[in-house]
């Protein structure tokens, strides 16, 4: 039987996870965002449309940059994971 103490542990892990994983490509969409938001109101131009394909290049070129280091990540955590699972359904 897992224990309550056990099942947060792997539950702060993972979100701790996923928030490291997805801070680079929500930081790179936040701050083209931004140059893009600031842009538009320099020049006046609100088309909604403008706002999109900027961040959607943003993230994939950020994707393909560091999206081994970010398969690394998950890949490790879930390493982490299975490897401790014979010790997970022993305790009690």
């Amino acid at each position: 039987m897992i224990t309550v103490e056990a099942v947060t542990d792997i539950a702060r892990d993972a979100i701790y996870t996923m928030i490291i994983t997805s801070a680079p490509l929500l930081l790179v969409s936040l701050i083209v965002g931004l140059i893009v938001s600031i842009f538009q109101t320099v020049t006046s131009i609100q088309e909604q449309t403008l706002t999109f394909v900027p961040k959607i290049l943003a993230v994939f070129i950020t994707l393909m940059i560091g999206g081994s280091w970010m398969l690394n990540n998950m890949s490790g955590f879930m390493v982490d994971l299975w490897s401790n699972f014979s010790y997970y359904i022993s305790m009690g």
